[in-house]
């Protein structure tokens, strides 16, 4: 292959390339790097053959890079046959443009000048997604720690509230306890009548009920039961017979009769050995 056909296939590729001979001096350049010169205000000499490329670097560090003493470096090492290669990325904004470069520094394979190729390849397009990457990843992590802050906020609110929800059904079983379970005995105690006597024993378990988890424990089930079933199962657990519940809901035997029914249907108690009073009693 020929030096035009050479010529060619370095001024088609987008890197910036220019040759150096062994004292670091600019012998030639690829259209890129040509390019590049005019593009950012160089007017004459694009192609910067003879200007001495350590000395740019070394301007380069005088002015607060410190990459111009390690490429310097990295050059001479290339030429001296130390390394094979010398890598390095750095940034390069323009006045309007952040950019970030990869420079390689690599052997000229020619038997007859002593020289190296220096390669500038633009990566900025790599290193702003990379930088919206780590931006996206940084607000991900920070929602998650909002996420988990309010978790623990919610769940120290739940425990407070479950504390207080205790804290109340306490107060509410000490206070029907102290303040009326005594006077309901009093009372009992003071009717000669069957039926006001079994009305106080009514309204005395259903106050229990209410201190016990009978009746949330049979919501719980999902059972959907109507007002007047949940009043039957009521008055069946503490044992009281369907003459009994009839008397006091106001209702025939036989309405009784089928809301009980409907409560071994609903409860599932297919078989008719498992008593319904029982089965209400294991729900505690």
């Amino acid at each position: 292959m020929d030096s035009g056909m050479y010529e060619i296939i370095v001024d088609s590729l987008s890197a910036h390339v220019a040759v150096l001979d062994d004292k670091g001096v600019i012998v030639q350049t690829n259209r890129a790097w040509q390019h590049y010169a005019a593009r950012n205000g160089m007017e004459d000499h694009v192609d910067f053959t003879g200007v001495n490329y350590f000395t740019i670097c070394q301007a380069a560090r005088e002015s607060g890079e410190p990459e111009g003493d390690l490429v310097v470096a990295g050059i001479k090492k290339v030429l001296a046959g130390e390394i094979l290669e010398f890598v390095l990325q750095y940034p390069c904004h323009a006045p309007t443009r952040r950019q970030w470069f990869i420079l390689r520094v690599l052997p000229y394979l020619s038997d007859v000048e002593h020289q190296v190729l220096v390669v500038h390849e633009d990566i900025t397009p790599i290193i702003l997604i990379q930088e919206e990457l780590q931006q996206k990843e940084t607000e991900l992590r920070q929602k998650s720690e909002k996420l988990e802050e309010m978790n623990v906020a919610l769940r120290v609110l739940l425990e407070h509230r479950e504390r207080g929800l205790e804290e109340l059904e306490q107060r509410i079983t000490a206070n029907i306890h102290e303040l009326v379970l005594p006077y309901t005995e009093k009372l009992r105690n003071s009717l000669n009548g069957h039926r006001e006597r079994t009305l106080i024993d009514i309204v005395e378990t259903n106050l229990n009920n209410i201190i016990t988890p009978f009746l949330h424990r049979l919501s719980s089930l999902h059972l959907l039961l109507t007002p007047q079933e949940v009043g039957v199962a009521a008055l069946l657990r503490p044992g009281k017979s369907s003459q009994e519940i009839a008397d006091v809901l106001g209702v025939s035997v036989s309405t009784v009769s089928f809301h009980r029914k409907n409560l071994r249907r609903k409860l599932g108690l297919d078989d008719r050995s498992i008593n319904l009073r029982t089965y209400l009693l294991s729900l505690k």
